[in-house]
């Protein structure tokens, strides 16, 4: 396990510095200048700024300085914000992100293997095709337009809940709906098919016959197997909810980072732009590894399997 951990590390500093790559390529060939805006003042201020912010460098100078902002954890100053650091809006707009996300994402494994455990076990049923519609709404809207139709029905219609800001939990409800649909309908239709197959199974069929309820065979037999397919897309989930907060950010109001990245890139200023893509896309590597550990943990053949391959 231990040589399988540092493999995966050693992985994921090539991923992040490939991510860092691209990136930096992309900042320097999109055309324009973040000083742009400033072109009113004369040419001393215009070689200043560039020096300030180390645009007069070379390609190869503005990489390097660039990695070493990165490994010392230091983003440097925003372009537009001078009174700012990138470190600071990560520090004030990543808090609220991860709530955010974090909350859509508990909603969204509860709710969508609640659902997929109905579903199954009422196969055929009106649970079951309720279930199932639900979740085919929820993977054929997109989440923006959801959100747009939760504010129009919940808060200007029927004046139930707050459309904007964050300042309680009334505040996350609408946005914490609108992220988590998606990946609640996915989850509760691998988790109704991987379920039904499992309870198909000699073992369950043992359970039954000593006269077990069907919840307890589901909770104590049955549920882990069907988590198996589940914990194997929640990486890919955990990255679109992560990443689709700023959308959402940006409809509701919310102070989290999808309010700095989308200014950031209308703006053009690059250290917010890098700060934020490193920052998210180390976090979202290791939680990848972190779903991968938990896939090992659930499945003890995974191990085995690594074991005997060493």
């Amino acid at each position: 396990m231990l040589r399988y951990i540092l493999k995966r590390f050693a992985i994921m500093a090539v991923t992040l510095w490939i991510i860092v790559t691209l990136t930096f390529v992309l900042m320097i060939t999109i055309p324009g200048s973040p000083l742009n805006e400033e072109r009113g003042t004369n040419e001393v201020v215009q070689e200043n700024l560039k020096a300030h912010y180390n645009l007069d460098e070379p390609y190869y100078i503005q990489y390097m300085l660039y990695l070493k902002s990165i490994v010392t954890l230091d983003f440097g100053p925003s372009i537009k914000q001078p009174t700012e650091t990138v470190n600071d809006l990560l520090g004030r707009g990543f808090p609220v992100s991860f709530e955010l996300g974090m909350v859509t994402i508990l909603v969204a494994v509860i709710s969508g293997i609640l659902l997929g455990i109905l579903a199954a076990l009422r196969h055929n049923g009106i649970i079951d095709y309720l279930a199932m519609s639900i979740a085919v709404l929820g993977i054929s809207i997109p989440n923006f337009v959801l959100a747009t139709l939760f504010i129009q029905s919940f808060a200007v219609w029927l004046g139930i809940l707050p459309a904007a800001t964050w300042a309680s939990p009334r505040h996350m409800i609408l946005p914490v709906l609108a992220l988590a649909t998606g990946p609640m309908a996915i989850i509760a239709r691998l988790t109704r098919s991987t379920m039904i197959e499992v309870l198909t199974q000699d073992y369950i069929k043992m359970a039954r016959a000593k006269g077990l309820s069907p919840w307890k065979i589901v909770v104590k037999h049955a549920l882990k197997n069907s988590l198996m397919p589940v914990v194997t897309i929640m990486g890919t989930l955990l990255a679109g909810i992560l990443t689709g907060t700023f959308v959402i950010e940006k409809i509701y109001a919310i102070p989290g980072m999808g309010k700095y990245f989308i200014e950031s890139i209308n703006q053009r200023d690059y250290p917010v732009i890098m700060g934020t893509t490193v920052f998210y896309s180390a976090f979202l590597i290791f939680t990848l590894f972190l779903v991968d550990i938990a896939y090992g943990i659930l499945d003890p053949r995974i191990k085995m399997h690594k074991k005997g391959g060493e």
